[in-house]
């Protein structure tokens, strides 16, 4: 379990609740990179066009909840072998499992936020991309609840 909600210079979870959201499921190398204000996606995945202002992320392991979200500052594109925020451990660790693609769009992330209660996995985890608002996402208490207000897609 998390203690960022209880940590003393957490980010205020001040976002408009009507903002539109994108949820993402992240393993823990992933995460770790969103902490460091980042996370990619490869470019051919509906995410990287779509249109939102927030990134929450289900975290696979070992947490299996949507523990935090953060406002997206910027997208930008990065190509293999070129210089940007991804370096060649981030390109095996984060896309190289999952994808082909030399090309990935980063999407820049401002603080994450620690949600004040966690959205437990009561499902079989998140896939692809789900799009809600804020306050969807803070008042769903399970993942079958928050998908029930949520558009789906890559």
């Amino acid at each position: 379990m998390d203690l960022d909600r209880f940590a003393a210079d957490v980010p205020e979870d001040d976002a408009p609740g009507d903002a539109r959201i994108c949820v993402v499921a992240t393993q823990q190398e992933t995460f770790e990179r969103c902490r460091a204000g980042f996370y990619p996606a490869p470019r051919s995945y509906d995410r990287t066009r779509a249109e939102f202002e927030y990134m929450a992320f289900y975290r696979t392991a070992p947490v299996s909840a949507v523990t935090h979200y953060a406002r997206v500052v910027d997208r930008t594109e990065q190509t293999r072998g070129e210089p940007g925020p991804m370096d060649e451990a981030d390109w095996a660790a984060l896309i190289d499992p999952f994808s082909e693609e030399r090309v990935v769009v980063i999407f820049e992330l401002d603080d994450l936020v620690p949600l004040e209660r966690p959205v437990d996995n009561d499902l079989n985890g998140v896939r692809g991309a789900w799009y809600c608002t804020v306050a969807d996402l803070r008042t769903a208490e399970t993942l079958s609840a928050l998908r029930e207000s949520t558009e789906t897609g890559a």
